[in-house]
């Protein structure tokens, strides 16, 4: 992979989301089969410097998602959603790792994980332990011995840079690593399925085997797991949703008029529906993106809040998929309709793990705050 140049100064990072949204939402039809992934995709988020954009300008990426970068990183995240959710997965997923190194990372790491990114690899964050057994690291010559696999890696067989979690047994903690893959290896993606984003080659992979230098350990034990950004990190899949949602909307807006069914006063009421299902979820993922960055909220509350916008936001793109496909009717369940594969991917992408713990966490957490109910959430709309 070629070496590219630090982005500029001048270097807009919503405007290139644009572009990579045009260019995947024509593909992504294409893209839709059990072996899909957008490849393409990839390269044009390379190209348009998304793939370095996380990374601080010091040190050659755009400061997307830092403090004053969070709403634009929301932007990003909602426009490569919107173009093609599984895209959107994956690149939730690199920044996710850039922003983890950014976080964990000794200088050493930094500069050279960051290159790795600016010349274009594929970064992913895969902590879901396969049925056989986790991941586990033991210390042997040669550097850290890798056994056992991840399931649910988005990526699997093209993320060229896995950042991952493991049981180091002597030290009875997790690590983090990040782990050199070369593509089209070590991955098994038969079991994947699914009823949608079917390009974003979720699977399992091998690391029996691997080895890795010692300087591979990102951070301390159990660092992965640190609150509130464990937890409150789930914002950044709310704004690729909300991306997917707003693609649905806006297919069924799309039938409608093209159908002449826009004066239809039961159509324009289930739009208006869907129209105030939109906005909630845009105003509860960019409220998210706003307690994350600002660190005014104490952290539980954060974490609340983001599991709160979970919800809210799972909530509205069932309410939206429910109204368009009430509207457009069987149509909208043929394949080669604009809304069926969208339909498919935001249905399979709004289920997340654990939503009754995220509701019942959240409102413990409101429960032993106290104080008035407009002041939960102060600290972080300043």
């Amino acid at each position: 992979m070629d070496q590219r140049a630090p982005l500029n100064i001048a270097y807009d990072a919503v405007a290139a989301a644009r572009e990579a949204c045009a260019l995947a939402t024509g593909r992504a039809s294409a893209q839709d089969r059990d072996d899909g992934f957008p490849l393409e995709d990839v390269g044009d988020l390379a190209r348009l410097g998304l793939l370095a954009a996380p990374i601080s300008a010091s040190e050659g990426g755009a400061g997307l998602g830092e403090e004053a970068g969070a709403g634009k990183l929301m932007e990003v995240l909602r426009l490569v959603g919107y173009g093609s959710l599984a895209l959107g997965r994956l690149y939730e997923g690199h920044v996710n790792a850039l922003q983890l190194i950014a976080r964990y990372g000794e200088v050493g790491q930094r500069a050279r994980l960051f290159a790795d990114a600016r010349a274009g690899h594929l970064f992913g964050v895969w902590n879901t332990e396969s049925p056989e057994g986790g991941l586990t690291l033991s210390v042997r010559p040669g550097g850290l011995h890798l056994a056992g696999a991840k399931t649910f890696a988005s990526g699997a067989g093209h993320v060229t840079r896995a950042l991952v979690t493991g049981r180091h047994p002597e030290a009875g903690a997790t690590l983090m690593l990040v782990v050199p893959l070369e593509p089209g290896t070590r991955a098994d993606l038969s079991a994947w399925r699914a009823h949608g984003m079917r390009a974003s080659a979720t699977g399992t992979l091998d690391f029996d085997g691997l080895v890795v230098p010692e300087d591979a350990v990102l951070g301390s034990p159990d660092d992965y797991h640190r609150q509130p950004d464990f937890s409150g990190g789930a914002w950044r899949f709310t704004a690729v949703q909300l991306g997917g949602i707003e693609a649905v909307f806006d297919a069924w807006r799309a039938h409608l008029v093209r159908h002449g069914r826009g004066s239809d006063l039961h159509q324009l009421a289930r739009l208006g529906e869907g129209a105030i299902a939109v906005e909630t979820a845009r105003l509860w993922v960019e409220g998210a993106a706003k307690a994350m960055s600002a660190s005014t909220l104490p952290p539980g509350r954060v974490v609340a809040y983001v599991n709160l916008t979970r919800l809210a936001v799972e909530r509205a793109g069932l309410d939206v998929l429910r109204l368009a496909q009430r509207s457009v009717g069987l149509q909208g369940f043929l394949r080669g309709h604009p809304l069926e594969r969208l339909s498919r991917d935001l249905a399979t992408y709004l289920r997340q793990p654990a939503p009754d713990g995220a509701l019942t966490g959240a409102a413990d957490a409101i429960i032993r705050a106290g104080g008035m109910a407009g002041d939960l959430w102060m600290g972080g709309r300043a």
